[in-house]
């Protein structure tokens, strides 16, 4: 434990599976008061589980809906109340579906845009008294999409890149207040997410998942797949008091794969 995360209460949405597990994990792992916020009470229970079976610590959890302020706030609140205090904020949600321009009607983007972008502004209209009081942090979890276009995910790349306008203002406006506000954006890392993709690219050639995997990798300088613990550990970097002049920034982390500055 070198990063000083020891009994910070951070708040981790969408972490009963995928990226915010992982970022989960490894806030547990560096000492922290980690509160988990997801839809499924079974997958936050099992989460629970593997989490404190592999760092010793136990989260606690809010069963909750990202598309709903009142689930939001109630977080927030449930954090402050079990910890005294909320240090950390990590705005994390799944991605909403693939698919070109053509395959979306209104519904569907009206959908995206509140889980991708509103649930953010509302986490953070709940959090940030709390974050200033603190000298605290936030980090929004994105994807690689806001410095390349990848094919088939329209509807995250627009409210994607909403996050990181989002974020990079909300870095100028919390700075006196101590608050660090970054961008955290993976590339290839395995998750469920990754693994449906892969299955949407592969049933959309009509070819076999091996060489849609096996094409991928080749486009990645380290040849692989990151993994959710790898992402989890920048991410306590940047949500820590270890990090004390990074601000307003996106980090990627994907292994070389985007090629532009």
């Amino acid at each position: 434990m070198l990063l000083g995360l020891e009994n910070k209460a951070a708040l981790v949405m969408a972490s009963s599976e995928g990226l915010g597990k992982g970022i989960a994990k490894e806030l547990s792992r560096e000492g922290a008061d980690v509160m988990l916020f997801s839809r499924s009470e079974d997958k936050l229970r099992k989460a629970q589980r593997e989490i404190y079976d592999e760092t010793g610590r136990k989260p606690r959890y809010t069963v909750g809906d990202a598309l709903k302020a009142d689930d939001i706030a109630r977080a927030v609140h449930n954090t402050v109340q079990a910890s005294g205090h909320l240090y950390a904020l990590v705005v994390n949600a799944g991605g909403p579906p693939p698919g070109a321009f053509d395959d979306f009607n209104d519904a569907a983007w009206q959908k995206a845009y509140e889980l991708c972008l509103l649930s953010g502004v509302r986490a953070v209209r709940a959090a940030k008294e709390h974050l200033k009081k603190a000298g605290g942090r936030i980090l929004f979890s994105t994807s690689a999409s806001v410095k390349t276009v990848p094919d088939n995910l329209i509807l995250s790349t627009v409210f994607r890149l909403g996050v990181t306008g989002l974020s990079k203002t909300l870095s100028q406006e919390m700075a006196g207040d101590g608050v660090l506000v970054n961008v955290l954006a993976p590339g290839r890392i395995f998750t469920e997410r990754i693994d449906q993709l892969d299955h949407f690219q592969a049933d959309r050639e009509g070819i076999s998942l091996d060489p849609v995997r096996g094409r991928q990798h080749a486009h990645i300088p380290l040849g692989r797949y990151g993994t959710t613990d790898e992402y989890g550990r920048m991410a306590a970097f940047l949500l820590s008091p270890a990090n004390s002049y990074l601000t307003g920034q996106i980090i990627l982390l994907d292994g070389g794969l985007v090629k532009s500055f």
